[in-house]
């Protein structure tokens, strides 16, 4: 599967032409690279994604570290990707879970998260797309990213049956350095 770098705009929350300048800069002659880039909601946080193959993603890396000092890239492995019940429409909304999990409940968070928790939040009506990815350098290891229609998806009834499982009971207690993150798409 293709690769991802994340790039973090730590301690700032970049506006839609911040974002855009910075985007440009990094990607600048890389014809294959595909940007998008969010900010949270409640946190001075951006996220910028850039997709592309390895070679994008070690130009972009070199660059990022000349350029925004400040910023810390990784490179996630995408896992799973899955359509969501509203697959098609736009999704301005991106909320993330980041986690490590406890290395004796690692194989069940990872059955969990594939086989009932994505397809789960994945299906609910507002959900465009659900995404998993594992960073192997470094921690928070998972992240599970979910597309959204609307902001109210987000804790909608059908979004929190999913959550409510006897499974999901048993799996969240073991996850540590957790990060739930709500964003807006502003590029």
């Amino acid at each position: 599967m293709q690769e991802t770098l994340l790039l973090v705009s730590l301690g700032e929350r970049l506006d839609e032409a911040r974002a855009k300048e910075l985007a440009d800069r990094l990607t600048h002659g890389l014809s294959t690279a595909r940007v998008t880039a969010f900010a949270a909601l409640e946190a001075d946080e951006t996220y910028v994604y850039v997709l592309g193959g390895g070679d994008v993603l070690s130009a972009v890396r070199d660059r990022l570290a000349a350029q925004a000092p400040g910023a810390r890239g990784r490179v996630l492995h995408l896992t799973l990707d899955l359509a969501g019940a509203s697959a098609g429409q736009d999704a301005p909304w991106h909320y993330i879970v980041e986690t490590d999990v406890a290395p004796e409940a690692e194989a069940d968070l990872n059955a969990w998260y594939d086989q009932e928790h994505l397809p789960g939040l994945a299906s609910v009506p507002g959900t465009v797309r659900a995404q998993r990815y594992e960073c192997r350098d470094e921690s928070p290891r998972y992240l599970a990213c979910y597309d959204l229609h609307t902001q109210e998806t987000f804790g909608s009834p059908p979004w929190l049956a999913v959550r409510a499982t006897d499974w999901s009971s048993r799996v969240r207690p073991s996850f540590r350095n957790t990060r739930r993150t709500m964003f807006r798409k502003i590029l």
